[in-house]
């Protein structure tokens, strides 16, 4: 469906954010799906905003995008694509991946 997508399983970004690298994760879903939890350092930038607030996405750093199920971050990683950014990622499988990952899940920081 999004052929040129890149994707991180969930222990990768894991992996990335235990070693300080510089990566900006964004968590797309509404925030009440983010209530119960995100990527810890996650910030929250709803799909449907993600035009408005274009200048909140890095582009000089690598970016993560984060949803419930990989589906949605896929189409937000694509719209970045054509909007210019090159270094956007896809968590795969989004929050439900994360967690079941067995992962640590913390709280949304509002940017």
């Amino acid at each position: 469906m999004f052929m040129n997508i890149k994707e991180l399983e969930a222990r990768q970004l894991a992996d990335m954010l235990a070693a300080n690298t510089d990566v900006q994760v964004v968590d797309i879903r509404q925030p009440a799906e983010v209530h119960s939890g995100t990527v810890p350092g996650a910030e929250m930038i709803p799909m449907h905003t993600i035009p408005l607030r274009i200048e909140d996405i890095k582009q000089d750093k690598p970016v993560v995008l984060v949803c419930r199920s990989g589906a949605r971050s896929a189409q937000a990683c694509s719209f970045l694509a054509q909007n210019g950014f090159e270094n956007i990622f896809n968590l795969r499988g989004g929050m439900m991946g994360w967690a079941q990952s067995g992962l640590e899940i913390g709280l949304p920081q509002a940017v």
